[in-house]
């Protein structure tokens, strides 16, 4: 295994290099850095022209150019990288380093959950293949995948941050609007949870009356301006964690690790009241340190109640801790929302243009609420076009294995059709999955350009542009060290995965 991963890294660290020999030839060649310089009538044109020689290296000819870059790339493996500056005599690598955390902060807040949901909807359509919620699913990922990037762009920004932050201002949900929303909950809740038509009834039912009094109840109160879940509500998200992963795992009949699971979700609330100061006003390297410490007792306490389960305790365990954490800062979120709305400028608090508020002061969780914000529209665009590709290849991987021979030997053994998805199909379909995901995380690195044009952010795709309409190489090689490195790590990560889903790759 080892030989094959040196063998993979050589060939890629090959491509990489003559693919950036052919890169830079073709930006070299792609028109004259000086052409605006050329048609400046300034007086003193020709000393602004000679700078950007000097800046440029034009004087040189382009093999001795690129071998000045290779010589700064290489440099990064003693952790100093030298990347020149580029035709204005700024350092490309302070360029870099703000638009690559730009562009990497959105692609991967976009992946993480295009993954999930994907990869979910697509289980769930390829178990209930030709049912309406099949077809609904089917419509629906087509749809999102050829609508055009920067048109649902613009009617996000006007439908998500536009009218959003007219609505927010004097927020109120209309009895009709409130109506409308709890029959889609409860339908789409029904369509995903499936059965006879009085279950899905009930199911429709139910969750429509409680989405209906949930609303009206918030419109009452004032909750869309001062929102908050509160403990009951996080310690319910915190069980509603745990009783699925045990679910889907051991199922619910293997005490052990429902047990090892609850617990953990009990020692969050100990944790809620101990360290409660360090939650309200928290630091990166506390929030850090809490996390690790509560994945650290989750284990723990799979260890401890697992027995022969104890491995499957402690990852279910630890989801438990993670769902239990999340429902917690997000209680800290709704909390200082109000704080929030009060900070912003105009009362605006949905962004559409930039990447972040300039000069924005205030307390940990409000600054949290400015980054995030700058986020939501952008990453909603990514994911959903992420989403469709996702789901669809889901949906057929699973198909492809649930009609193999192995899936029908384990039902034929009597084993429960949880244990035959998850444990037996599930993995061997997601071994396709794992190469679109490497391929489309790293595509969509260099993808984003049209997004981060529409939303003004100054990322990875702002920076290729630049470079190109300045024809100068600096800023475009700058753009394919990031990119095409994270092509390569992207594809050494899937194909250690897959050694890691099918044991037989490993040989």
């Amino acid at each position: 295994m080892l030989r094959f991963i040196l063998r993979r890294v050589g060939i890629s660290a090959l491509i990489l290099l003559l693919g950036s020999v052919l890169l830079y030839l073709l930006t070299v060649y792609s028109g004259d850095p000086l052409e605006d310089l050329r048609e400046s009538r300034d007086r003193n044109r020709d000393e602004l022209m000679a700078a950007r020689v000097r800046a440029m290296h034009l004087d040189l000819p382009w093999y001795q150019r690129y071998w000045m870059w290779l010589t700064g790339v290489g440099r990064c493996f003693a952790l100093n990288c030298d990347l020149g500056t580029d035709s204005r005599g700024a350092a490309i690598g302070t360029a870099l380093t703000n638009a690559a955390g730009s562009t990497l902060r959105l692609v991967t807040l976009a992946t993480l959950p295009a993954i999930v949901i994907g990869v979910a909807l697509g289980i769930l359509a390829a178990i209930r293949q030709y049912s309406g919620f099949d077809y609904a699913m089917t419509f629906t990922a087509f749809l999102f995948f050829s609508l055009p990037v920067f048109w649902v762009a613009v009617l996000l920004k006007e439908y998500g941050a536009i009218r959003f932050n007219e609505w927010i201002a004097e927020p109120s949900v209309s009895l009709s609007a409130a109506i409308g929303i709890a029959a889609l909950a409860g339908f789409t809740l029904s369509s995903v949870v499936g059965g006879d038509a009085q279950r899905r009834l009930v199911t429709g039912g139910g969750t429509g009356v409680f989405v209906l009094a949930a609303l009206l109840y918030f419109d009452q109160v004032g909750w869309w301006r001062k929102p908050a879940l509160g403990l009951p509500l996080v310690i319910l998200i915190g069980v509603a964690g745990a009783v699925p992963l045990t679910a889907l795992t051991t199922g619910l009949q293997n005490r052990r690790v429902l047990y090892a699971a609850l617990s953990t979700v009990g020692l969050g609330v100990v944790a809620w009241f101990a360290f409660h100061g360090w939650i309200v006003e928290p630091t990166y390297p506390r929030l850090f340190l809490m996390l690790g410490v509560s994945l650290a007792v989750a284990v723990l306490m799979g260890r401890l109640w697992g027995g022969w389960d104890r491995r499957v305790a402690s990852w279910v365990a630890a989801g438990s801790a993670l769902t239990f954490a999340m429902a917690t800062a997000g209680d800290q979120l709704l909390r200082n929302w109000g704080l929030y709305l009060e900070a912003v400028p105009l009362g605006r608090p949905i962004k559409t243009i930039g990447s972040g508020t300039p000069n924005f002061e205030g307390p940990f969780w409000t600054n949290v609420w400015d980054w995030g914000t700058q986020l939501i529209l952008p990453t909603v665009v990514v994911t959903v076009i992420s989403l469709a590709t996702y789901s669809r290849f889901t949906r057929a991987s699973m198909l492809d294995a649930v009609g193999q021979d192995y899936i029908r030997t384990a039902r034929s053994k009597g084993l429960s059709e949880r244990v035959v998805v998850t444990k037996h199909a599930l993995r061997n379909a997601l071994i396709p999955i794992t190469t679109i995901v490497a391929f489309n995380f790293a595509g969509l690195i260099g993808g984003a350009v049209v997004t981060e044009t529409v939303f003004g952010w100054k990322g990875m795709g702002a920076l290729f542009i630049e470079g190109l309409n300045r024809v100068d190489p600096g800023p475009v090689m700058a753009f394919y060290v990031v990119t095409g490195t994270a092509a390569v790590l992207m594809n050494l990560a899937a194909d250690i995965a897959y050694a890691f889903l099918d044991p037989r790759i490993r040989t």
